[in-house]
């Protein structure tokens, strides 16, 4: 299992990359409220996976536990990806 700071930064860079993406985006883009929409679901989806990180699943083992977190920011950021590139 990775160091819990080191996962948080890492999950907080690559908001911060989504949401830089996101901003350029909406320069070249006409719909506000699709933009709007995108960067208020990157904050949220960092407020979460940041809070879980801290608190984890009680019974389950922690390496299994993180790997699992892993798997579904992993899945939750390739959809925000797809989003971006749609605008």
């Amino acid at each position: 299992m990775a160091n819990k700071r080191l996962l948080k930064r890492s999950i907080t860079l690559f908001c911060e990359e989504l949401f830089t993406e996101s901003v350029a985006a909406s320069l070249y883009g006409h719909n506000h409220d699709n933009v709007e929409a995108i960067l208020f679901s990157i904050v949220k989806m960092q407020d979460d996976f940041v809070r879980r990180i801290s608190h984890p699943e009680p019974g389950m083992p922690a390496r299994l536990y993180y790997k699992d977190l892993r798997e579904k920011f992993s899945a939750q950021a390739s959809e925000l990806i797809d989003q971006i590139n749609n605008l």
